[in-house]
This record gives structure tokens, C-alpha cells and sequence, in this order.
């Protein structure tokens, strides 16, 4: 009978050999050990430079996770004092009180119900790239609706809220923690980024936007825009920047496989005697802390102090027990306690669903 590895190399393969896919890793953890390890196709469709179990993929939204880890691991130390996640990010960072904010508090942040979901209209890719004019445009904005009262996907000011707010606390940038908090005890150091060092940059994977959305192009009217306007759309233009690769961006983060799945691990228990959080911590990142109607696509969504509910494929309203996240394009990286098991699949083809992601899970969880 094969094995599991065996079986989700041959639907890598057959994904790439199909021409569904450019380039893949796949990364499965069960109980702190690494089960899968896949790699398929190439990192660079251009020179044909393979992928391999340590290129980093920007993955956009999957990086969310660590942000969230970070501030998890900060309230673990009290860093917050004993408000924890009810303590206002204002009082951390004065600025943010701008216009009506100053009662928003972590727990608002951490579950998209801050009330700021959207980045101005007319910023650049430039400012996204620049920490300090980014964080005083978003500490600037007016909220849309009264704190922790709704919800909207938080794209971007998601990780500039939680990253300030982490920088302000510690004197440090979450890129820096997330080094020597995460990647260093985990071994993953090269692996696991918001903004990579320039010598790391060259051997990162080349995204490519799905020649099958050939010519779709969303209205002007479509509320995406209001929360990534076009200049900082996260398409494979943007994705590829060298100065996109380089800057801090929490929201999103440049990943391999196997780094994100480790990560996921070490929150459910210990990898090689590294354990991220203590077991009553981690019932935060998964128990559903909010649920309501996404005010900006009119979907129902449900948040725990960090992550999403579900896994690709999962039937909505369920009983998955996975909590994860996933990002544009259809990375997907998330783990589930009921089962100690964690998966990761990092792609650099930007399609237009979780097609891959979901097919890879059900060989997993099957």
C-alpha cells in the first residue's frame, strides 16, 4: 500500500504534469513529526530553476498566521498586561486613536472587527513598502463601524495594526521576532519571512498569475477594491517585486511548505522539544471567537483570536476541526487538533480557487 508521502507526490505530480500547476511543495506534520515532505515542477518558470523543499513562496494570506503567533507568544509573557487581548492598541500606540479608534483593542484586530478594512484608495505599493508611512496612513483612517460590533476581511490592515502594535510593545520589528522567536528555535530560519534580506530574494519562487483567468478583470465597482485598491492588488505583479519581497507586509508572509506546516506543529505541540505555546493559549487560535456577515462581500465569516475555521474542501457549517489560513492565489497552510495533524501546500501559479489546496487535503485527511 503506498504511503502517504507516495500518495501525495503522485497528485503533485500529476498537478504539474497537467500543466494545473507551475511549481508545488507540499508539508504534513502528525504529532510533531514531518510525514510529507513534496516537493513538484519549477520556482521559475522562466529559467527553470526546480522548486525545492526550502524555496520560500510569498503566500500571501498564509503568513497571517505568524503575526498571530507573535502576539499570542507576546500576551503568553504579558506583555499586554492583564487586560491581554482586551487591551486598546491605542495605548500602545497613541496615533491610532485617530478618528473615533482609540477604543479598538487586540482582540478587535485579531478577529477582523476592528473597523478599518480597507487601505486608502490611492496608496502606492511604495508606501506598503514602507513601515513607518504605512503605519501612519493606517493609524489615520476613520473606522466603518463601531468596534468588535462587525466584521470585514482586514487584508492588509490586519498585519500593519498587529505589527505596530508588536513594535510598540517590544521596540522591535515582528520581522525580528518572528526570527528568533519562531524561525530559529524551529530550525527554518531561511524559510520563514515578512520581508526577506536581499541576498535571500533571488531564491525566492516566481509567482505567475493562471493563464485560465486569461481576460477576467474585475469591475471598478467590485468591493475588493475596497480593501486592496488595484495599485497594490495581490496578483503576481505585485507579488514579485523586489521591494515587495523585502518589506514587512504581516499580512502576508514568504514561505516554504514545510516552515509553515513546522510552525503549525510546534502550536499543537512540541517539534523536536520546541513548543510555541502552552495548551490552555492555544484554545485561542482555536475556538471561534466571532462569527457574523463579512460587511464588505456579504458572506458569513467566523474568526478565532488569529486563524479561520476549516480547511479547504470542508463543507461549510460543518464539523471541521481545522483552523488555518488561507491566501490569494490558493496557498493554504492550517492545522487541526483533533488529529495533532498540520498541512501546508505553497504554490507559485495564482489561480482563482482552493482547487489544488482542497484536492491535496482530502489524500491528507482522507
Amino acid at each position: 500500500m503506498a504511503t502517504l508521502q507516495e500518495r501525495v507526490q503522485e497528485v503533485a505530480d500529476d498537478l504539474v504534469g497537467s500543466g494545473a500547476e507551475t511549481g508545488l511543495q507540499v508539508a504534513v506534520y502528525r504529532d510533531g513529526v514531518q510525514v510529507v515532505d513534496v516537493v513538484a515542477g519549477v520556482a521559475d518558470s522562466t529559467t527553470g530553476r526546480p522548486v525545492t523543499s526550502d524555496t520560500p513562496f510569498y503566500a500571501y494570506s498564509v503568513g497571517k498566521a505568524m503575526t498571530a503567533t507573535i502576539v499570542h507568544i507576546l500576551a503568553e509573557r504579558g506583555a499586554f498586561g492583564e487586560a491581554e487581548y482586551d487591551a486598546k492598541v491605542a495605548e500602545f500606540w497613541p496615533e491610532f486613536a485617530q478618528n473615533g479608534k482609540g477604543g479598538v483593542t487586540i482582540r478587535h484586530a485579531l478577529t477582523h472587527t476592528a473597523g478599518i478594512p480597507g487601505l486608502p484608495s490611492d496608496v502606492t505599493p511604495e508606501e506598503v513598502c514602507d513601515w513607518d508611512r504605512i503605519c501612519a496612513r493606517v493609524a489615520a483612517l476613520e473606522p466603518w463601524w463601531e468596534p468588535g460590533a462587525k466584521t470585514a476581511y482586514h487584508a492588509y490592515t490586519f498585519g500593519f495594526i498587529l505589527g505596530e502594535l508588536v513594535r510598540r510593545v517590544t521596540g522591535r520589528r515582528v520581522s525580528d521576532l518572528l526570527r528568533t522567536e519562531i524561525a530559529e528555535p524551529l530550525g527554518v530560519r531561511g524559510e520563514l519571512w515578512f520581508g526577506m534580506p536581499d541576498a535571500e530574494i533571488p531564491g525566492a519562487a516566481r509567482l505567475e498569475d493562471d493563464p485560465a483567468a486569461a481576460g477576467f478583470e474585475m469591475p471598478p465597482d467590485s468591493p475588493f477594491w475596497r480593501l486592496a485598491p488595484p495599485a497594490v492588488s495581490p496578483d503576481a505583479t505585485f507579488g514579485n517585486r523586489t521591494d515587495v519581497l523585502g518589506a514587512d507586509i504581516p499580512a502576508g508572509g514568504k514561505v516554504s511548505a514545510r516552515a509553515i506546516a513546522r510552525m503549525y506543529a510546534a502550536l499543537l505541540g512540541e517539534v523536536d522539544g520546541v513548543r510555541l505555546l502552552p495548551a490552555e493559549r492555544l484554545k485561542l487560535l482555536t475556538h471561534v471567537e466571532f462569527s457574523g456577515s463579512d460587511e464588505i462581500f456579504g458572506m458569513p465569516s467566523s474568526w478565532s483570536l488569529g486563524l479561520s475555521p476549516g480547511r479547504p474542501g470542508a463543507e461549510p457549517g460543518g464539523q471541521d476541526t481545522w483552523f488555518g489560513w488561507g491566501g490569494v492565489g490558493g496557498a493554504y497552510a492550517g492545522m487541526d487538533p483533533a488529529t495533532g495533524t498540520t498541512l501546508a501546500v505553497s504554490k507559485n501559479r495564482l489561480g482563482v480557487d482552493f482547487e489544488t489546496a482542497t484536492r491535496i487535503a482530502s489524500v491528507v485527511t482522507g
